[in-house]
């Protein structure tokens, strides 16, 4: 009789076949979510950057396939496999994945709800993945000329995204903090096309230029209005958004005095309001 880890690996293995039928590729992951088998390079001298040329396994996401005989093999050379990882940014879908987070205290799906209402999209019907910890991953495509990044928390606190070089974890994967599973109703579904306004929020910002006074002037104002609507349970979030999108565009040091006064205004502290401030101008590599 098999061990439960050895049916767990079996279990995994058939989960990740079925995903490679509908296009998916994929590589065996281990409980700790990363892949399960380490770099033939780990020993090398130096650093290499193969990334599977060499021809053999252990490259991450750049394993991947929808070739059964390859996902077989991957996993009959990694037998310690639990679970699965789905390739973002492939063809024939370019997946993107949404990953909504609900630990230490964020609430990403309300945040999600705040940026769909100011940037005008809803989230179509679509594949969404529940994870042991409470959170939930939404399945996009994207399109095949255009590479969206991995990013944690860059939308919004709680929210990453993945993307080109990333994976998701398939339904059916078991981890140490669980199983991860289809929501109800959304297994027969095929990813929906991201939403073109929302595309545009995962793409890099254009390269920072220094804004004309009317152009800013404009811009800045709108973010701090953005904060000043924010209801109780939005302030922070709202805050943080702005302040963000307020770096990327090269007018965060201007605005950041009117925004952290937008904010106390909304009943943060000032302490508060410059951490949020200071997080954004990190998470964007800028400085405050």
């Amino acid at each position: 009789m098999a061990t439960p880890d050895r049916q767990a690996t079996i279990l995994a293995l058939a989960h990740a076949l079925s995903a490679a039928e509908r296009g998916l590729a994929v590589i065996p992951l281990s409980r700790k979510k990363l892949p399960a088998l380490r770099s033939p390079h780990r020993d090398d001298p130096s650093p290499t950057q193969c990334h599977g040329e060499c021809g053999r396994f252990g490259h991450g996401v750049y394993d991947a396939s929808t070739d059964p005989h390859r996902i077989r093999a991957l996993f009959a050379a990694a037998p310690q496999a639990t679970g699965y990882g789905i390739a973002c940014g492939l063809p024939p879908h370019h997946l993107i994945g949404v990953d909504l987070d609900t630990k230490s205290g964020t609430d990403a799906p309300a945040a999600l709800r705040e940026l769909a209402l100011r940037h005008l999209f809803t989230i179509p019907e679509t594949v969404v993945v529940l994870t042991p910890s409470g959170g939930r991953h939404l399945w996009l495509t994207g399109p095949p000329d255009v590479a969206v990044p991995n990013s944690a928390g860059r939308l919004a606190p709680g929210i990453d995204i993945r993307g080109a070089g990333g994976y998701l974890v398939g339904p059916g994967s078991r981890t140490d903090h669980g199983v991860y599973s289809t929501a109800p109703g959304t297994s027969h579904l095929a990813p929906a096309p991201c939403p073109p306004a929302l595309l545009r929020l995962l793409l890099p910002p254009p390269r920072p230029r220094r804004p004309t006074a009317s152009s800013g002037g404009r811009q800045g104002e709108g973010l701090v209005q953005f904060v000043l609507a924010a209801h109780e349970g939005q302030r922070n979030t709202r805050l943080f958004w702005a302040a963000c999108r307020a770096y990327e565009n090269g007018i965060g040091p201007e605005l950041a005095p009117a925004l952290l006064e937008a904010a106390v205004r909304t009943g943060l502290t000032e302490r508060e309001a410059l951490s949020t401030i200071a997080s954004a101008a990190r998470m964007t590599g800028r400085q405050p």
